[in-house]
């Protein structure tokens, strides 16, 4: 890795996006994504909502790690989206640094961009395949003259370096590589820009399983290496302990809990932070040990179109009473730095012995 030439070269001071002091580098506050969905007949208009995202708040410090978990359909993809503004939110605010870029237009946003990187999830889909290695990382060095022309190309190579690959490739194509070196491809494209957020959207999730570990090795190492702060977004509840500080958990729009990630995996406080936790198989099984029991959901996810109403978690949650339906209940702190958003929580420990990606 040619740390010394990145760090020379890769310094995020001076990108002109000025810093509100005392302010976290990202905050999420009652971020609202809803979706029209067209009706039937001649006219189709839009006659309903999917209300994707409803209300997430959260708060991102600089060179922090911050995974979000949930079943299909949570939200978690589009809250990605939105961070990144691929999507411009129906109501709430994304302030980052300070400033709200909520409802910035294109022009505006591109000193933001720069800075706020996606890695996608599908490393075959994300590249261009028309385009060589070489031009797919260069173009962020283009679009924000990072660097001038005539050190594109040895930049290019500096990058492939940093995630593993072999600098001299950079005129081979997409459909030249393997799905793990795709995807250190797609994380050479976003390191380009010099970014202080990266979003991760599931980034090992189509990958092999001996290659995540790889992968997820090289970004704990470019987040040491960087500071480089990550929203990741995943299924693995084991990647996500191996590799977050922070934890948020969403249901059907919204962050039902989020914390420490110890305090999360060891003590969570929501209901369906304890069901999610209890599904992981757990390993001392295999070694002799008596199995912990299994929270069993009764009944699938409700429709975004028409959530239940109070807790959205109330149709499937066994705590579920009166008040669950006809109060919505706030996300408050229910132990250090740990909320929760649930009339009833309390600590269980349920967690199995997850596996370190």
């Amino acid at each position: 890795m040619t740390t010394a030439t990145i760090d020379a070269e890769g310094s995020r001071s001076g990108s002109g996006v000025p810093k509100t002091p005392g302010a976290p580098l990202l905050e999420l506050r009652d971020l609202v994504m809803h979706f029209d969905v067209k009706g039937e007949g001649l006219l189709r208009r839009a006659s309903n909502k999917v209300q994707a995202v409803d209300g997430v708040s959260v708060v991102l410090n600089e060179g922090e790690t911050l995974g979000l978990v949930g079943e299909s359909g949570c939200g978690k993809s589009t809250t990605a989206r939105l961070i990144t503004r691929l999507l411009k939110p129906t109501a709430g605010q994304i302030l980052y640094q300070g400033h709200d870029i909520a409802t910035l237009s294109e022009r505006q946003l591109r000193p933001y961009r720069r800075e706020i990187q996606l890695i996608f999830q599908d490393p075959y889909s994300s590249l261009n395949p028309r385009h060589t290695v070489g031009t797919i990382v260069g173009t962020a060095l283009r679009t924000h003259a990072i660097v001038p022309k005539d050190r594109e190309l040895a930049r290019v190579q500096e990058l492939l370096e940093v995630v593993g690959l072999n600098p001299e490739h950079y005129n081979r194509y997409p459909h030249e590589f393997s799905g793990g070196q795709r995807q250190r491809i797609g994380i050479a494209r976003a390191l380009a820009a010099r970014p202080k957020i990266i979003v991760a959207d599931e980034p090992v999730s189509a990958l092999d399983v001996s290659i995540q570990a790889q992968v997820m090795n090289l970004l704990e190492n470019l987040r040491k290496e960087f500071n480089i702060a990550f929203i990741f977004i995943a299924h693995d509840l084991g990647v996500v302990r191996h590799f977050c500080d922070r934890v948020g958990v969403m249901y059907l729009g919204k962050m039902v809990e989020s914390g420490p990630r110890d305090g999360i995996y060891e003590a969570p406080q929501h209901p369906y932070t304890q069901a999610l936790l209890s599904a992981v198989p757990d390993l001392n099984v295999a070694r002799g040990a008596e199995p912990k029991s299994r929270i069993r959901l009764v009944g699938d996810v409700p429709s975004p179109i028409n959530p239940p109403s109070g807790c959205r978690f109330r149709t499937r949650c066994w705590k579920a009473e009166e008040i669950c339906a006809e109060v919505e209940p706030p996300l408050e702190e229910k132990a250090p730095e740990q909320r929760a958003a649930c009339h009833f929580a309390e600590p269980r420990a349920v967690t199995a012995d997850l596996p370190a990606s």
